[in-house]
């Protein structure tokens, strides 16, 4: 059993940078390959950038792609995502996920999520 633990959200204006951190515990995070994804109110959850476990691959949403960067550190057991340029409509809940399989965009290919930190970009 994997836990997740996700900081680093906020209010910022638009142009603004944010990074977020989510701490896994309880499992061998090395295993897992891990991904973001992000829900606005009203809205399905949406596929934001997975990882694989040795951080040798990743994989952008073509809406991030350019601005958010995801990367991991496996002796911290961290998954970070550094996002740049924010826009008013990148507001919303971001959740970290890991899964046993292979990174991917899809959500039900991951089985531990995290509860997530609110991201609100100002105009």
């Amino acid at each position: 059993q994997v836990e997740l633990v996700e900081s680093g959200g906020g209010l910022v204006q638009a142009g603004g940078s944010l990074r977020l951190s989510c701490a896994a515990s309880g499992g061998t995070f090395s295993s897992y390959a891990m991904a973001w994804f992000r829900q606005a109110p009203g809205k399905e959850r949406e596929f934001v950038s997975a990882i694989s476990w040795s951080g040798g691959s990743t994989y952008h949403a073509n809406s991030v792609k350019g601005r958010f960067t995801i990367s991991r550190d496996n002796a911290k057991n961290t998954m970070y995502l550094q996002m740049n340029s924010l826009k008013p409509e990148d507001t919303a809940v971001y959740y970290c996920a890991a899964s046993l399989h292979f990174y991917s965009d899809a959500r039900a290919n991951y089985d531990y999520w995290g509860q997530g930190t609110q991201v609100t970009v100002s105009s």
